[in-house]
């Protein structure tokens, strides 16, 4: 009995004659997370410099609103040294959106805001749907809730395979997630076939993901009174061009966002955006110049994928999905240019392709003449 006692601890007095317990065999035991963590494939930013021009994040090149710095300028040590109160900027941003407060809550960026409704509906067994290629956190925030992650393949135009979806959806189909505009395609799915997703799986939460409504202006937000089981989700990240600062909004039926609300940390957004908040809603001439130079942009690199001979896709967000071949070569080339992109070639149809964030006016000439001397150089 007491080997067996001593395989397990050894008790000794130390110099003061408190009894003192060390692990010998037991401390071999590592402790383990749950299955669903322990086997994730560990995340990596995708920073991977910040020197040159930064086309691989889909930031605003533009930066954000002069109303927004001067506030920054502005802020007190009172300001700052306080917990944030989130209650008012939902307000704000309910009004902005025209739904009851209610139906809103703000959340630490879009990755907080997905976090929160894969756990809320998604238990171990459970499946997740989305389809291929789109953003990457989806299947990673799946997964960690121990969810059976069906990926449903887009078809050779990379548009949302609505009727390919429909027919995954199952008893077991608990959350359906569709970034609209995509990303990284920058395509946008007609409302309608929206619309057959959400009525065909009542018993799923579907999210739509708005992170580039504004570039767009296509939203489900209107659609939310007749399907509980919608939630939209917004980021301030990119037309706003608040990444740094990380706000993101979840919105849905009133009932459904109360769960939410119930385990979301309650000072989970800091207390400098929102401090920032209402001066970047009233700068609405800010975020329309933004779309403004966006939609140039991308209609700049469009137009030199057609005359090199690549394929890209019209981009409804501020950015530019295109094939362009040797595309490990081509970011290279881009980088001794001094301009950083995307490489998603790994994406789900994406072989080939990087995906180029658009720059300001003053940025694209310098763009599209670093694209023109990148393409000549590749090793096709």
């Amino acid at each position: 009995m007491l080997a067996d006692r001593q395989s397990l601890y050894f008790v000794e007095l130390n110099t003061r004659g408190v009894a003192a317990r060390r692990p010998s065999l037991a401390r071999k035991r590592m402790l383990k997370p749950r299955p669903s963590i322990e086997s994730l494939h560990a995340y990596r930013s995708p920073i991977i410099s910040r020197d040159g021009l930064c086309l691989d994040l889909n930031e605003n090149m533009v930066g954000c609103s002069p109303r927004v710095l001067s506030r920054l300028r502005a802020l007190t040590a009172e300001e700052v040294s306080k917990y944030p109160r989130r209650e008012e900027g939902e307000r704000l941003v309910a009004g902005h959106l025209g739904i009851a407060p209610e139906q809103v809550l703000l959340t630490n960026g879009m990755d907080e805001a997905i976090a929160l409704l894969f756990s809320a509906y998604l238990d171990r067994g459970d499946e997740l749907l989305f389809a291929d290629p789109t953003f990457v956190e989806y299947p990673i925030q799946g997964a960690a809730c121990g969810a059976h992650v069906i990926r449903v393949a887009s078809g050779p135009d990379l548009a949302l395979p609505v009727d390919a979806m429909l027919s995954r959806i199952s008893p077991r189909t608990r959350v359906i997630a569709i970034a609209n505009p995509n990303n990284p395609t920058g395509l946008t799915a007609p409302r309608g076939e929206l619309l057959r997703i959400v009525e065909a799986a009542p018993d799923a939460g579907v999210l739509i993901d708005e992170a580039y409504f504004e570039f767009c202006g296509e939203t489900m937000i209107g659609h939310l009174v007749r399907y509980p089981n919608l939630f939209v989700a917004r980021t301030f990240s990119k037309a706003y061009g608040l990444a740094g600062l990380r706000l993101g909004v979840m919105t849905g039926a009133a009932e459904q966002v109360h769960f939410l609300r119930r385990f979301c940390p309650p000072f989970n957004v800091n207390s400098v955006v929102m401090a920032c908040l209402e001066a970047a809603l009233q700068d609405q001439e800010f975020v329309r110049d933004s779309i403004d130079q966006a939609r140039s942009g991308c209609q700049q690199i469009e137009q030199l994928c057609g005359e090199l001979g690549w394929k890209c896709w019209p981009s409804s967000a501020n950015f530019v999905l295109v094939r362009v071949g040797a595309s490990a070569d081509f970011v290279s080339q881009m980088q001794s240019r001094g301009m950083l992109v995307r490489d998603v070639a790994r994406n789900p149809g994406c072989d080939g392709c990087v995906r180029i964030t658009v720059g300001t006016r003053q940025h694209m000439p310098g763009i599209l003449a670093a694209i023109r001397e990148s393409a000549a150089n590749i090793k096709m």
